[in-house]
């Protein structure tokens, strides 16, 4: 069968199941010339192509196929090289997010409608520090934190706040949030509840990535054990619950912060994406019923071939894992969905109105490269938390792009390029070949304990580090083209005060429970860590009898203590 009789096959299988689903944009894609744009282009799709050939053309015709087939196909077919849907944005854009939060629950809940009201399609919930680590704002381990990096939640009652007058069932919600990320979705839950909002409504992403957290980041609670076996009650729950939620996040954005290459940052991540697969594995679960609510989430970095070439290499890298190493049978369970944060690493305080053009540069290789859902970094994030200006012109890039660029109108556009196939394969191999090395030492977790992923991200950081010192890599504004100037843009301030009023509010909200109910509710979290209950149900009673998170994890603390970082 030759590729333009395969090609057909798609047309009249793949994307005709896609068009009758989800009709695209237009009618007719065009350039400002007039000429049509093409759904998808590639080799061997002109039927004139395959006339008048001799013998010998035939055969390297049909050995390009080949390679065609095995490694890119058609887009929305295994190996996904193309992508994971057969249109694209040709049907719909990707989902752009706004990642937001600080301060109070009621002024973050601005910032989302003011969002959404100017065309951001998703949320994104940025949670402050002792959220992330699961302390109450009351909790002297918060103080000087609260509200500083994202919203302070500690209670139901802060979550109803957040999202007042947002239909939970309209819009999909990111969280990044992991230690306590069984909690905070409970939260959520109860929320969308008292809007009417069934579970089986509910749209979103929990990050719940606690392996980065050891490798990257810092953000954890407990050991590694209790840990996945959060993450895996999670995954379980949610299959039966909350079937159109994204039950984890697998991150390398942050691995990339810390400083990895941009194949460390495929490799680690897609190890620790194996480390869960393996964990729901042995906790009893079948894989094609959790891996299709897996997703990713991955940097965009400045060189823009490299990180095209990044995202297609990961998701026929992830696609080749799930099929051949885990048997996976469902095309769902092979697809490397995944969410696309502009990198905040490249992001300078000098001349940050630069920094639009950086943010401008990955966003399009994010699309390029085919994400599902995209993050834009504020111009003056490298100084303070954005001003609505410089997020209202984060958006905007997405929307320039999307709607004005023309490079949402054709699936995989760069595909065929002789260079960025090879770095496609460049970055598979390589990526590959740390994969091995980690199964060979035992699995992401042993990599993790030993410092093995630590080490080499902290080598890959000093090396990237000489090169800008050495002026090997030019940071324009930084060690070329400097210049002095007084910073004219907006800061956005948080107000001491919320500190105090929220120790005043908790107060106020425990006043009013009933407090053996309370304490039966702790007592029963305690018992039902010591077994292997599914913790979610008792997540949400306990939330909806209004325990604070803060409660909830020092009462897991009691049973499964902290984990302590080591020195390497």
């Amino acid at each position: 069968m030759t590729l333009q009789d395969q090609y057909k096959k798609w047309q009249e299988s793949t994307l005709k199941k896609s068009l009758d689903k989800f009709a695209e944009r237009k009618k007719k894609f065009e350039t400002t010339a007039g000429i049509e744009v093409p759904r998808v282009a590639g080799p061997g799709f002109d039927p004139e192509r395959a006339q008048g050939v001799t013998a010998e053309e035939r055969r390297l015709l049909d050995h390009q196929e080949s390679d065609y087939l095995e490694k890119l196909n058609f887009p929305g077919e295994f190996p996904f090289t193309r992508g994971v849907q057969p249109t694209m944005y040709r049907s719909r854009f990707w989902t752009m997010r706004q990642y937001a939060g600080f301060s109070t629950a009621e002024e973050s809940n601005k910032r989302y409608r003011y969002l959404l009201n100017q065309g951001q399609t998703g949320l994104s919930v940025a949670f402050d520090l002792p959220t992330q680590i699961g302390y109450d704002a009351d909790d002297t381990m918060a103080l000087g934190e609260v509200g500083k990096v994202g919203v302070s939640i500690s209670t139901v009652e802060d979550m109803a706040r957040l999202f007042d007058q947002i239909p939970l069932d309209k819009v999909s919600t990111s969280m990044t949030i992991n230690a306590p990320a069984g909690i905070l979705l409970a939260m959520y839950i109860v929320v969308a509840k008292r809007q009417g909002v069934e579970m089986k409504a509910l749209r979103g992403t929990i990050q719940n990535d606690i392996l980065k957290e050891y490798v990257a980041r810092g953000t954890y609670i407990f050991p590694p054990a209790p840990s996945m076996r959060l993450i895996t009650d999670i995954f379980s729950f949610c299959t039966r619950e909350v079937p159109n939620w994204n039950t984890i996040s697998v991150s390398g954005y942050h691995i990339r912060e810390a400083g990895s290459t941009a194949v460390q940052e495929v490799a680690f991540t897609l190890a620790n994406g194996i480390a869960y697969i393996e964990a729901a594995i042995k906790a009893g679960l079948n894989v094609d019923e959790f891996a299709p609510q897996i997703s990713f989430f991955f940097n965009a970095h400045n060189n823009l071939l490299e990180e095209v070439a990044k995202f297609r290499a990961a998701r026929r890298l992830w696609a080749r894992i799930m099929r051949e190493r885990f048997k996976a049978q469902k095309p769902a369970s092979w697809q490397l969905r995944f969410h696309t944060q502009t990198a905040g690493s490249t992001l300078t305080a000098q001349q940050p109105e630069n920094n639009v053009a950086r943010v401008t540069l990955q966003a399009l290789s994010a699309v390029l490269g085919g994400t599902q859902s995209l993050h834009t970094n504020s111009m003056d994030e490298a100084l303070w938390l954005p001003t609505e200006k410089s997020v209202r012109v984060a958006l905007r890039t997405q929307q320039i792009i999307a709607y004005e660029s023309g490079v949402a109108d054709s699936v995989d556009p760069l595909a065929g390029s002789y260079l960025i196939e090879y770095l496609t394969d460049q970055i598979e191999q390589g990526a590959t070949e740390y994969i091995f090395k980690i199964d060979e030492m035992g699995g992401a977790l042993s990599a993790i304990e030993g410092g093995y992923m630590q080490n080499e991200i902290q080598e890959a950081a000093y090396q990237a580090q000489k090169a800008i010192e050495k002026k090997e890599q030019i940071v324009v504004g930084v060690n070329q083209f400097q210049s002095e100037e007084k910073l004219t843009l907006d800061k956005l301030k948080i107000d001491p005060a919320i500190e105090s009023a929220a120790r005043e509010g908790l107060a106020a909200f425990r006043s009013k429970r009933e407090q053996g109910k309370v304490a039966e509710l702790r007592t029963r979290l305690e018992q039902a860590a010591r077994t292997n209950e599914n913790m979610m149900p008792l997540f949400i009673e306990c939330v909806e009898n209004n325990l604070t998170l803060g409660e909830i994890c020092n009462t897991l603390r009691g049973v499964w203590g902290e984990y302590v970082a080591e020195g390497f």
